[in-house]
């Protein structure tokens, strides 16, 4: 998004003892709108930006969807971008809805922090590390529990309340890449009655050797009305990324997913990179919020 021009508006929410100001960011050529909650405060986790999406035709008569996206300063913005590259999730979600091929929905784009790996990283996937194998990790402690709780228990709450939302689990989505398409499986498993779909983008299957797919063989709840995508590219770290997903696979065959509720889609020549991800975004968004 090119940014030229910015309006101020101040938005204030009251839980747990704070108040919060947005600042709404309008671009040239852009139907829509971000806001930005700088330093977005938590009781679990490290304060983080917080930038949320609306369509042109967002208004306080209808509600909407909300996908939740990790890696938020990586989603609107080249300028903050990861080498300079952003998703363009504004630009996609502007075309779908012009078309008229998803449903009215926000996105919420969480920054991530300095410890992304400890928040992304599935904590009850790494108590299956032997102790030996964590520490040669070095990884840190792993808080994952305590970055969904913020998500769930804090910056949820305030969206819900901020804007027009369909709150319920049907109307809330969670969608990332690399680590945080971890970290979006993970919530899928960890509050199924919240979170009625995954986009699980370049998921990071080969983390801790793997040990995520051991554990959602343990975990994966069945469907029961819900969606999940993954998908992986052929170049750079997603070269790597195919015999883990096809295990993953195997794992949704048994615990009774198919093509309504679960896709994996393999994307020749396509990197792990923001670049891929930015060309090939309306397919995950599509399977999440399509009509």
């Amino acid at each position: 998004m090119r940014v030229s021009g910015i309006v101020l508006a101040l938005f204030i929410f009251s839980s747990a003892g704070f108040g919060q100001q947005g600042t709404a960011v309008t671009g040239d050529g852009v139907v829509g709108s971000v806001t930005r909650y700088a330093a977005f405060p938590s009781k679990h986790v490290a304060a983080r930006n917080v930038d949320v999406w609306v369509p042109a035709n967002y208004s306080r008569t209808k509600r909407y969807r909300v996908i939740y996206m990790h890696d938020g300063q990586n989603l609107f913005n080249p300028k903050e971008g990861y080498g300079g590259m952003e998703w363009g999730i504004d630009e996609t979600m502007t075309r779908l809805h012009a078309e008229g091929s998803v449903r009215d929905t926000i996105v919420v784009g969480i920054w991530n922090s300095p410890k992304r790996f400890q928040e992304y990283m599935p904590e009850d996937a790494m108590k299956l590390v032997p102790a030996e194998r964590a520490a040669a990790m070095n990884a840190g402690e792993v808080i994952s529990d305590s970055y969904l709780r913020f998500l769930v228990e804090e910056l949820k709450p305030f969206i819900d309340r901020q804007y027009r939302t369909a709150a319920g689990r049907n109307g809330t989505y969670i969608m990332g890449s690399s680590m945080g398409g971890l970290i979006s499986l993970y919530a899928y498993i960890k509050y199924p009655a919240v979170f009625g779909g995954a986009a699980c983008v370049s998921t990071h299957f080969p983390a801790a050797d793997g040990i995520v797919v051991d554990y959602i063989r343990q975990a994966m709840p069945r469907p029961d009305g819900r969606r999940i995508y993954f998908d992986y590219g052929t170049e750079t770290l997603d070269s790597t990324y195919e015999p883990f997903q096809m295990k993953a696979d195997g794992v949704m065959r048994e615990k009774g997913y198919g093509p309504k509720n679960w896709v994996t889609r393999k994307f020749e020549g396509e990197e792990h990179s923001e670049r891929s991800w930015r060309k090939r975004a309306d397919v995950p968004i599509r399977f999440l919020v399509g009509k």
